[in-house]
């Protein structure tokens, strides 16, 4: 089985890898379709939805994963989260599932709030280089005990539980 992650970024290849691990897992660099910043968790499931489809059309895959993280509020609540979410398809069938929500601590949730992508302001903060590509904001707001790949891989399976489980035929 062939399957692509919509990401040239490792640790989403990486956290597809782990829910796939017998398939050949490829990274397909492609677009999300949404802002830098997805805001809201309709913004960022589409992105991940966007990712899955775009990878469909970009080769011969038998499944395409999209995991897109973003920034959201819950109904009801002043905190801003940190979501994640993924979708996988064949084209025909959809899974959509959701990672852990860590709440941002305040300093950083108003710089996002006035614009700023939260990558580059976590990279600020903890005085680092593409920390999207390594801990990410989950390993650094767990003290390490959470990283990118274990939230992210979180997600994808949750997504793919379709694909994984004849329950849902």
């Amino acid at each position: 089985m062939r399957i692509a992650v919509g990401s040239g970024n490792p640790v989403k290849r990486d956290a597809t890898e782990r829910v796939f691990d017998s398939a050949a897992v490829v990274a397909e660099p492609v677009s999300s379709g949404v802002s830098e910043q997805p805001t809201g968790h309709d913004e960022t499931r589409t992105g991940a939805e966007n990712r899955a489809l775009a990878c469909l059309d970009a080769d011969a895959y038998d499944l395409g994963v999209g995991i897109e993280g973003g920034v959201a509020r819950f109904a009801g609540r002043d905190d801003l989260f940190l979501v994640m979410w993924a979708a996988v398809t064949d084209g025909t069938r959809w899974g959509r599932g959701t990672g852990p929500s860590l709440r941002l601590p305040e300093t950083i949730a108003d710089r996002v709030d006035a614009g700023e992508e939260l990558g580059p302001v976590m990279d600020d903060v903890l005085g680092t280089n593409d920390v999207a590509k390594k801990q990410g904001a989950a390993g650094a707001f767990t003290a390490g005990r959470l990283s990118r790949t274990d939230a992210l891989e979180s997600a994808v399976v949750s997504a793919a539980a379709p694909f994984l489980c004849d329950l849902y035929d």
